[in-house]
């Protein structure tokens, strides 16, 4: 059943973005846990899954602290494509952050794709994820992450817990020592509220 409505969701993305080097969501469709992203950057684009190169690493100390497996859980991007600008230094393609209207363009697909994993715990990587799913512009990653809140998806409730973006560490390593901290809590709010 699962199987089948993510087919199609998939197959809706790939038609009405057929411009874009789409990189769909990925993982257990059983998943408890569901972990959504920004957009994908060069490296994902390139292998066709979410959080693998730079980001991929920062996400393997994420699964060792809540001891989980890439394969047990369940991984997207609010924005589908790789947002690019050009380099003022290289003239070459760099990452550049969406915008209102991508991330809107997006926004039905991944709250329907929410809505077919069904999972307990909604996190949330860096402020464009945590601002979509909130339906909250003025929501802030550096007040809410850590904790764990509710939110509203399609007429249902799920747990949700903010955490700083992997890359954020990498350009502000003071933010390490909380990112490790937010994990633990994570950590132990999975171990007391998800069902099995």
């Amino acid at each position: 059943m699962k199987e089948r409505q993510l087919e199609e969701l998939n197959k809706r993305i790939l038609e009405e973005h057929k411009e874009k080097e789409i990189v769909l969501g990925t993982g257990s469709m059983n998943s408890k846990i569901l972990l959504i992203g920004e957009a994908p950057g060069a490296k994902e684009v390139e292998v066709k899954l979410p959080f693998v190169g730079q980001a991929g690493k920062h996400l393997e100390e994420f699964l060792e602290i809540l001891e989980l497996d890439r394969k047990e859980i369940y991984i997207t991007n609010t924005v589908k494509f790789r947002p690019t600008k050009k380099s003022s230094k290289t003239k070459g393609e760099i990452n550049r952050a969406p915008s209102k209207k991508e991330i809107e363009d997006f926004k039905k697909y991944l709250f329907d794709e929410i809505a077919i994993i069904k999972p307990q715990i909604i996190v949330t990587l860096g402020n464009v994820p945590l601002k979509t799913v909130k339906g909250d512009e003025n929501a802030k990653i550096g007040e809410l992450h850590g904790k764990n809140d509710k939110v509203n998806i399609n007429d249902r409730e799920y747990n949700l817990f903010p955490l700083y973006h992997p890359a954020a560490i990498i350009y502000r390593r003071e933010l390490k020592t909380v990112y490790i901290e937010d994990l633990q809590q994570l950590k132990k709010f999975k171990e007391n509220s998800i069902k099995d």
